[in-house]
Parts: structure tokens; C-alpha cells; sequence
């Protein structure tokens, strides 16, 4: 498909939060691409999309979307613990794909699907919206022209305002918080520093005790030694009650780059009570600019035939680092990575 060519016709699948948000951007903000078909296990609420934005099509079972001809491009948005079979499904159909991360709950599933897209030759683009955020893409464009040394450290810190649904908590659905909420701070690890060696955590469920009943912590700390040596640290919780921390720094041997902030809008109260500024209310605030630019790059890299952006072995390593901190979290020790 060439960049004169028509608009690209996309399916959606999953009408969950990610999703409708994803389904907003795709028919009203993405000029290549027109949504032409939904699919969701909750026939309401498909039914409610369709009418809100005017979608032609809606379907309950995501193959029959698959099976739509008018469909060249799929976007998946459900739960990780369906991501295998649904995007196998589309791999088989011939269609492009782009999939929300984690890629999958198990490091066997993750490369049975990279297996299935490469056999079928489709483009496939795993979600990792930090990687098209300002703040992020800028420092790593400081850290390749030099500007603060050779790196040696990495930090990151990862902070929701507030617990998921307990449901969602479940590792069987979600992978639970290293997984789910460290994949993020582990793929752009991998983007900043390189490869991973080790890795070894420690977590607990500190905050919401009612988590203990999915088998799911709420705060973590992941310790990781590089390939390279260089060191690097992530910090995960879901109960950061003051607003959404999603913070990074890169430390080299010519200086530093921070990466985030606390205050939202750009005003600073100084009063007799003291000094005081809002804060970051949650990710679609702090991120909403790199999901729409990460829906855009895939949309035009499929329009003018260039390859993604972000690729499933991205994702299958950031699982290995995710998979390898919670097999670190069981034992008490540090998992080396070849292990796997």
C-alpha cells in the first residue's frame, strides 16, 4: 500500500477502557485510517460504540470481524490473557496487526504468536506508547548523540493513584504488576541501555489486601544488571494516592536525564497556606499524545509500506525481563535471564 493509496479499512477488537479509547482516536484522529468494524463479547456495548461513532459493523466473536473482507488491519485491545489466540487468528487471516502489551502471559505463548506472524508474513506492531511520548523520545535522542557519556544507571518509576479492578489483578488475566504495569519500565529499558543479564525483585501486597485473594502485590522493586554491565532500577505501585508518577532517569558518565514530572498544568499557587500545584490525574492525561502518535505510526507504516516501528521480539524481551523478576520475586534471589 502506497502513502496515494485509499484510506486503510481497521478492525477493533476489545471495547474495554484502552479500547474505546483506541476506537475514538481510529474514527475521528487517524487521517489514514477509517474504523469500519468493532468486535467485542459485549454485544451492548459493541452496539453502543457502533451508534456513538458510526461504525458500519459490529460483531460479537472477534474471528467474524476477521473474516471481514472489508477489514485490512486489526487492532487488538483485550485482555493479555487472549492476546495468543486472537492474534494467531489474525496472523492466520492475513491481516496487519496491532497488539496491546503485555504480548502474552507466558514466554511459550508469546513466541508461538511471533512464530505464527512470521510464518504468515503480516506486520505486527506490539504497543509501547512510552517509546512515542516527548519526554522519552527526546532523551533518547540525548543519550545516542552522546550528550550525557556512556550510560551506567537506569531508573524508573512507575506509580498508579490507585488499584485496577481486582479482577484485572489477576496474573491469570492480566499477568498481575510486573508483568502488566512493568512491561512499560522494561521495554524502554531495553531501548535506553540494551539487553538485560539479571534481575532480581522484591514486592509485596502492602496497600490493598484484597489483592491477596487474586495472587497479585501492589508494589515491587525490580533490580537489573545489563548486558553491558550498567546498572538499572524500576520501581512499581498501585498506590500512589497523590496522582500518576511516571518518572525515568538516565544516568551517564557525563551527566543525567530526567524524564516525567508532577504538575499537570503550568501554574504554581503561592499563598499564605503555602505553595501548592496539581498533579498528573492518570495515564490518559500523561500519555494520551504518544497513543495517538502510536496508532498514527502504524497506520502510516502500513500505508507506505515500511516496517514496524516496535516488533514482537521487542515484546517477547520484555516479557523475559517481566517473567524472569516474578521467578526472582518467588525465589528471593537474582534469575539470570538465560534460565528461560
Amino acid at each position: 500500500m502506497s502513502a496515494m493509496d485509499a484510506k486503510l479499512n481497521v478492525g477493533l477488537i476489545g471495547l474495554g477502557r484502552m479500547g474505546r479509547v483506541y476506537g475514538g482516536y481510529l474514527a475521528e484522529r487517524v487521517p489514514g485510517a477509517r474504523l469500519v468494524a468493532v468486535a467485542d463479547r459485549n454485544a451492548e456495548r459493541a452496539s453502543g460504540f457502533v451508534s456513538e461513532y458510526g461504525i458500519a459493523k459490529a460483531y460479537e466473536d472477534h474471528r467474524a470481524l476477521l473474516d471481514d473482507k472489508d477489514v485490512q488491519a486489526v487492532v487488538i485491545i483485550t485482555s493479555t490473557s487472549t492476546h495468543h489466540d486472537v492474534v494467531i487468528d489474525a496472523a492466520r487471516s492475513g491481516k496487519a496487526i496491532f497488539c496491546e502489551k503485555p504480548i502474552s502471559l507466558t514466554l511459550e505463548g508469546a513466541r508461538e504468536m511471533v512464530a505464527a506472524v512470521e510464518r504468515a508474513g503480516v506486520f505486527f506492531h506490539m504497543a509501547f506508547q512510552r517509546r512515542f511520548d516527548a519526554g522519552f523520545l527526546a532523551a533518547k535522542q540525548k543519550l545516542d548523540a552522546g550528550a550525557v557519556g556512556s550510560p551506567v544507571m537506569f531508573t524508573s518509576i512507575s506509580r498508579d493513584p490507585f488499584r485496577p479492578p481486582v479482577e484485572f489483578c489477576d496474573p491469570k488475566v492480566s499477568g498481575g504488576l510486573i508483568a502488566d504495569m512493568g512491561a512499560h519500565d522494561f521495554d524502554v529499558a531495553r531501548w535506553y541501555m540494551g539487553d538485560v543479564k539479571t534481575v532480581h525483585a522484591i514486592g509485596g501486597t502492602l496497600a490493598y489486601p484484597e489483592m491477596k485473594a487474586v495472587g497479585d502485590i501492589d508494589n515491587a522493586i525490580v533490580d537489573m544488571v545489563f548486558q553491558t554491565g550498567a546498572l538499572g532500577a524500576v520501581q512499581l505501585s498501585r498506590n500512589a494516592v497523590f496522582g500518576y508518577d511516571i518518572r525515568a532517569e538516565l544516568w551517564g558518565t557525563k551527566g543525567s536525564i530526567q524524564i516525567g514530572y508532577h504538575r499537570q498544568t503550568p501554574i504554581l499557587m503561592m499563598t499564605a497556606e503555602g505553595i501548592s500545584h496539581d498533579v498528573v490525574p492518570y495515564f490518559m492525561e500523561r500519555f494520551e499524545n504518544a497513543y495517538l502518535a502510536q496508532i498514527r505510526d502504524f497506520v502510516e507504516r502500513l500505508r507506505t509500506g515500511r516496517p514496524p516501528s516496535i516488533t514482537g521480539a521487542d515484546a517477547v524481551a520484555a516479557l523475559r525481563i517481566s517473567l524472569a523478576a516474578n521467578r526472582s520475586l518467588e525465589s528471593g534471589r537474582p534469575v539470570n535471564l538465560d534460565e528461560d
